[in-house]
């Protein structure tokens, strides 16, 4: 059974909650834990909160959410910059 690790990307719309970005952050659940916490935002998400990152585990292309923040426009602007970080020191030659 593979498991990955992922960061999903959500943006509140009228008609719910759409998907606009995705990030692979490997297998390892140690460093993929690692990075979730180095991230910015609040983890008592609400209805009303606008930006969501979902961190997910996924067996079998099955997904399983593991912990939510909600967050702003310029904490999400440094969570990316975050987790493009660790993907190249993770993917470093």
């Amino acid at each position: 059974m593979e498991i990955t690790f992922h960061i999903l990307l959500h943006l509140k719309t009228i008609d719910g909650h759409e998907n606009f970005g995705k990030f692979c952050i490997g297998s390892n659940k140690e460093i993929a834990d690692s990075i979730f916490h180095q991230l910015k935002g609040n983890s008592d998400v609400t209805d009303q909160c606008g930006l969501h990152l979902e961190f997910i585990e996924m067996h079998d292309n099955l997904p399983y959410n593991i912990r939510l923040l909600s967050c702003t426009l310029d904490q999400l602007a440094e969570n990316v910059r975050i987790i493009t970080k660790e993907t190249f020191k993770r993917f470093a030659v």
